[in-house]
């Protein structure tokens, strides 16, 4: 088994399982601070283990548990315009910036069409509409949900051209307390889908995404304690620059080679 993946499940088996609901209503993020960290496998088992001891005081970490699983296969399919438009907006940091991607849970058929806003303060504002098996996920009611939501956010018009850009899968484990949510994911891979071209993130790193309701959290502080700080990573800008080693870095070249060693 990948290390990070081992350690995640070992992360997500010693905390207590609850359900969907359990981790919405503790993490209350209405206007959720956003962090990524790209965590070495034996920090993320350490910390984790502090985390989601029960007998710390306080109230532990919990896992998301779903139909009995605690890790999940996650896939995404990341769209964007011919000029890749989200993408450079991404990397050029102005305000008004959105993803538009497709997710699928593969453990329970869940799919689902997510458009991701940069809010004020740039905490991320989520908006999601359930599809159908059979539906295509940019079909004519996903767009006017598109159109909708960017209209009512922003005041702008929904992109033309839309297509498939960037195809991802790992393994995914959320763990939950007041206030907090870590969303940590291992064995990232990343196909172009217009090359085909593939690439898979370093096995023995976690990507760990911490939002919190305020300050950073108890996690953000064991992370910075461990020396991990955070970064500007995504799957879709870091993914898709180290496919295409043409387009400026977003990240940086380091954090890319970092994440994505055989890239280059």
């Amino acid at each position: 088994m990948i290390p990070a993946v081992r350690a995640l499940a070992r992360a997500a088996m010693a905390a207590r399982p609850v359900p969907l609901a359990d981790v919405q209503a503790r993490a209350g993020l209405r206007t959720p601070f956003d962090r990524s960290y790209l965590v070495p496998v034996e920090v993320f088992a350490a910390v984790a283990a502090e985390l989601t001891d029960r007998r710390r005081p306080g109230r532990p970490f919990v896992a998301l548990c779903i139909n009995g699983r605690r890790w999940f296969c996650c896939r995404s399919v990341y769209y964007d315009t011919p000029d890749l438009r989200s993408f450079h907006a991404h990397r050029m940091g102005p305000r008004q910036r959105y993803t538009v991607r497709e997710r699928l849970w593969e453990d329970t058929g869940e799919r689902q069409l997510e458009i991701e806003l940069t809010g004020r303060c740039g905490a991320p504002v989520m908006h999601r509409r359930p599809l159908l098996p059979g539906d295509a996920a940019l079909g004519p009611a996903p767009r006017g949900f598109l159109a909708s939501v960017l209209d009512r956010s922003f005041g702008i018009a929904a992109p033309g051209g839309l297509d498939r850009v960037l195809e991802t899968d790992c393994t995914r484990a959320t763990l939950a307390a007041d206030g907090a949510r870590l969303t940590c994911d291992a064995a990232l891979r990343c196909r172009d889908a217009e090359t085909g071209r593939t690439v898979r993130a370093d096995g023995g790193l976690v990507l760990v995404r911490s939002r919190t309701a305020g300050r950073p959290g108890e996690a953000d502080r064991l992370l910075d304690d461990c020396g991990i700080r955070a970064g500007e990573f995504t799957p879709y800008c870091g993914g898709l620059s180290a496919l295409r080693p043409e387009l400026p870095a977003h990240p940086s070249r380091r954090v890319i080679r970092t994440v994505f060693p055989a890239a280059g």
